[in-house]
């Protein structure tokens, strides 16, 4: 497809990109070059040094809070990644010095914790990337005090350290003050940087304020006091280049996790089909799909309309899915299938209407959770959970069906079943948004709530209860009901007032808006969708701990 098509899907895409690309330069290029003028490096400069060359890393939440402050906390003035190191999946999260000297505001709390989360939960090494000025004292009311305040940070520190035994390495490569000095002093390994680097409880200025004492804050708290003085920090590099270099050092001698229980085949590929296709021929379909990318064409411009879902997940996964129950409740998808040679049991809501399979019944909906539909869904992750077999749910889903035959035919008690057993399960599950994500099937198909590793949106996700005209429909039906009984229309207030609520609804369900509060991991395009969840698939792929709840405390 040409870079000049005009689909739903492109338009979005596009949007996203420039939306990303304004993101990704932080506070600004006269901030960057203040960062260069100090001998430091920038955060994401410190990442690309950080990671493996030429590997696909994905960054964890880069819309986060960038409709808020007025646009001037961008990613929240923290940029966390996972990518490789030394050929191992990591956690990195790093302070970006170019937004308010790197202070954490509310969401940045919010993103350092499901760092930390998905570094736990897989045991992957994290590492930490210091320069922070401390808490935006303005927002301290959202950053200091609650569970979910700072301390949590700390309390994770803790866990990975003395129960989990995730490997933590912390660099302080700028300011590192007050609280938020046991950020590093809780990991494993500190290293500093000659002339840039400070960590102290209080800066020199404070304790000036605090004792009378007058001091520099390279005397106070610098890499040499800390290294030959304080015996806080452990190792001492001369700029940011060698602390980055020594953190790959440092991770290429940890010793490598347990094998994993995941079926993974990267020379051969059993298909759907019965044929057996070779590594050549995924990676030819692949660079094929690279040049020219047929998602923009499959799905449709109007997001209520139908499109073969089967088609969509050809541009996924490596091989043809190799159907459950193929002729059974059709309008739900169920299968194995490989992406990038790791063995994956798919979910995915299947748009568009279905024929029923007993005569006389009528058509079934796609992307609505019928009875049948809901028990062999549930069935197929009870299958995939006992074989130890990651859940891939790819989200198009308007909701259970309703009404008197979907209720007498038990649908709450099959529902319940399905979210139970989604629930359960203690394999990895990744979730991809393609459209619709309303309702409780939502719920069903892996949402936030019951803590799935990772959570992707297509540009064209759609997160909420209903649709704005169903919501007109729930608020203003007993009113309009009775205007059209009274042979009345909607004066231009009641429109208007109907109209407000459509835009709301749009807006709130637009995919930037769930990525800016948190509500998925990332957008991904059409051209990194499939590296994001094979990504996602092997850094769920360094544990055999039962995957359920963000962490898991290993037996005693």
């Amino acid at each position: 497809m040409s870079k000049t098509s005009t689909s739903r899907l492109r338009e979005l895409t596009d949007e996203y990109l420039a939306l990303e690309s304004r993101l990704k330069l932080g506070g600004g290029p006269s901030k960057i070059e203040k960062i260069h003028s100090q001998g430091k490096l920038t955060a994401r400069e410190r990442i690309d040094l950080l990671l493996d060359p030429n590997t696909f890393s994905q960054e964890i939440g880069l819309l986060v809070a960038y409709d808020e402050y007025d646009g001037q906390a961008p990613a929240a003035a923290v940029v966390t990644m996972v990518g490789k190191i030394d050929g191992r999946e990591c956690v990195v999260v790093a302070n970006d010095a170019t937004i308010k000297a790197g202070a954490w505001y509310p969401e940045t709390i919010k993103k350092i914790l499901r760092a930390q989360e998905i570094a736990m939960r897989n045991r992957v090494p994290i590492v930490y990337l210091v320069d922070s000025a401390g808490v935006n004292l303005p927002y301290q009311g959202g950053v200091f005090p609650g569970q979910y305040g700072a301390a949590r940070i700390f309390y994770y520190n803790s866990l990975m350290r003395h129960y989990l035994k995730v490997p933590q390495i912390a660099a302080v490569m700028g300011m590192c003050v007050a609280g938020g000095a046991y950020l590093p002093a809780l990991s494993d390994v500190i290293l500093m940087v000659e002339g840039t680097s400070f960590m102290g409880l209080g800066g020199a200025n404070l304790v000036k304020g605090a004792t009378g004492q007058t001091i520099d804050n390279e005397t106070l708290g610098g890499a040499m006091t800390h290294n030959a003085i304080s015996g806080v920090a452990h190792y001492r590099t001369k700029d940011d280049k060698e602390c980055l270099q020594k953190i790959r050092d440092l991770v290429s001698e940890l010793p490598r996790n347990v094998s994993t229980k995941q079926v993974r085949n990267d020379g051969f590929f059993s298909c759907g089909t019965g044929l057996i296709a070779d590594h050549v021929d995924v990676e030819e379909k692949f660079a094929k799909i690279a040049q020219q990318n047929p998602l923009y064409d499959m799905l449709p411009s109007d997001h209520r309309a139908p499109y073969d879902m089967r088609s969509v997940l050809n541009c996924i996964l490596d091989n043809e899915i190799d159907e459950f129950q193929a002729d059974f409740a059709k309008e739900m998808i169920c299968g194995t299938a490989r992406i990038g040679g790791i063995l994956v049991g798919v979910i995915a809501n299947n748009r568009g209407m279905t024929k029923p399979a007993k005569k006389g019944e009528a058509p079934r909906f796609g992307g609505i959770v019928y009875t049948e539909s809901a028990e062999k869904t549930a069935y197929f992750i009870e299958n995939c959970d006992r074989h130890d077999t990651p859940l891939l749910f790819v989200q198009d889903v308007s909701g259970f069906m309703v009404g008197a035959e979907a209720e007498h035919s038990g649908i709450i008690r099959a529902g319940a079943r399905f979210v139970e057993m989604m629930a359960t399960a203690k394999v990895p599950k990744i979730v991809l948004t393609v459209n619709h994500a309303s309702g409780a099937g939502y719920y069903a198909m892996a949402g936030q709530g019951f803590d799935p590793d990772f959570i992707f949106s297509l540009p064209t996700g759609r997160m909420g209860v209903m649709e704005g005209d169903s919501a007109v429909q729930a608020i203003f039906g007993t009113q309009l009901e009775k205007l059209r009984k009274e042979g009345k229309s909607p004066d231009a207030a009641l429109e208007a007032e109907m109209e407000a609520v459509r835009q709301t609804y749009d807006t709130e369900l637009d995919a930037k808006h769930a990525a800016a509060r948190g509500l998925i991991d990332a957008i991904v395009t059409p051209e990194n969708v499939r590296n994001a969840l094979i990504l996602a698939l092997e850094t769920c792929a360094n544990t055999t701990t039962p995957h359920i709840g963000a962490f898991v405390l290993p037996p005693v």
